[in-house]
């Protein structure tokens, strides 16, 4: 099986047809995609104007929307690197019990569904790389009473399944449509949140 890398090459490599390049980077979500497969997909079509189903289309844009989910893809492992060593750091000292932070940075670890969108059309429009960046800041800050990346105050208690494979419960930023992990939110936020009906997301701008 192909790696991210791998398939980054086949989509940068001039001599493969445009179908195999734009099939290479959707297998690349495979590896890596922060708001799951279908919504990251969704994101990078949009930002990179291209069509979900296109077979041909302009190559340039294929590599700016890799060019995009690398950068995402960096900034998330230089985070991984500082939460391993972290943890080494703290095993070495005794400290062997996990936080709030630590038990769901197990569930995400390379990266995929780390902001998850339930709607794969409703989620931030902002560049993935900054997403990340917001969400690391979160953690590394403590809890809050507002998402972490879009800073909306409308955060929703969503009980369903994202999809066929990852049902969800918990906390979803009402605004920007993203799965807000608990180690983020107040207890009060929390709170709230579970008060609050499920309304309509609209699609991010």
């Amino acid at each position: 099986m192909a790696g991210f890398r791998s398939l980054a090459r086949q989509v940068r490599d001039p001599g493969c047809d445009t179908a195999l390049r734009r099939y290479s980077l959707r297998k690349c979500l495979e590896r890596f995609a922060p708001y799951g497969h279908r919504a990251t997909w969704d994101h990078l079509c949009r930002r990179h104007r291209f069509g979900p189903e296109d077979r041909e289309l302009d190559p340039g844009r294929l590599v700016a929307a890799l060019d995009e989910l690398e950068e995402a893809r960096a900034v998330w492992l230089a985070y991984e690197e500082q939460f391993a060593a972290r943890r080494r750091r703290e095993k070495h000292d005794g400290l062997r019990g996990l936080g709030a932070v630590d038990d769901w940075h197990r569930r995400v670890w390379g990266g995929n569904g780390v902001v998850r969108c339930g709607d794969p059309a409703v989620h931030p429009s902002d560049p993935l790389p900054e997403v990340l960046r917001r969400l690391i800041s979160a953690l590394e800050d403590g809890p809050g009473e507002r998402c972490p990346v879009c800073a909306g105050p409308r955060i929703e208690w969503r009980a369903g399944s994202v999809d066929a494979y990852e049902p969800w419960l918990g906390p979803v930023c009402g605004d920007c449509g993203v799965g807000v992990p608990r180690a983020v939110l107040t207890s009060g936020a929390l709170a709230r949140a579970r008060g609050v009906v499920r309304r309509p997301l609209a699609p991010a701008a």
